[in-house]
């Protein structure tokens, strides 16, 4: 696993040369940062979930600025924001809202609202804006919720996933070690 991360992931010194980069260079050259270990990888997978998840612009620089403030890995924080990209985004908002729909009741309706914003977008702008808010305020509340779920739920997951992937890598290795000595 640290070989492939070390493969695709940016050197330090490529991250200092930065014009982008260098006000955070202080930030950038701190010690837990760059490890790839089991803690600083599955910090920056949770915290990439999580920003990936609940924020639906400017995820990566909120989860690389998190990431520096708590050890975690940024590089691997930024990578993981990928799990909502285009082409999934519109199955993570689905997801999300019928989650949401769980826990909070939604006005009645709301579905005929969604169905709504498609024919009223063909009508005229001001239509389109008035059906849009009005679909915004029935699915709001249950899409919010679900999103903090998913964005919690699944930055747990990811770090808890990431430490046992780790840990059996590790076992995996010793095994091996092992036997490689008994066959000598």
């Amino acid at each position: 696993m640290r070989k492939t991360l070390r493969r695709y992931l940016p050197t330090p010194d490529s991250m200092r040369r930065s014009r982008m980069l260098r006000p955070m260079a202080g930030w950038l050259e701190r010690h837990g940062n760059w490890q790839l270990s089991a803690q600083s990888v599955g910090r920056g997978v949770a915290l990439g979930l999580f920003f990936g998840f609940l924020i639906p612009v400017a995820q990566v620089v909120f989860a690389v600025v998190a990431a520096l403030f708590l050890r975690a890995n940024p590089p691997v924080a930024a990578l993981a924001t990928l799990v909502t990209n285009p082409f999934t985004f519109p199955f993570v908002y689905l997801l999300a809202y019928r989650i949401g729909r769980v826990f909070i009741e939604a006005p009645p309706g709301s579905a005929q609202h969604a169905a709504a914003v498609g024919q009223a977008q063909l009508a005229g702008a001001l239509e389109s804006f008035s059906a849009f808010w009005q679909w915004i305020s029935g699915v709001g509340q249950p899409l919010a919720v679900g999103l903090l779920i998913l964005a919690v739920s699944s930055a747990v997951l990811g770090y808890l996933a990431v430490l046992g992937i780790w840990r059996m890598q590790a076992i995996l290795r010793l095994q091996r070690r092992r036997k490689n000595r008994r066959a000598v």
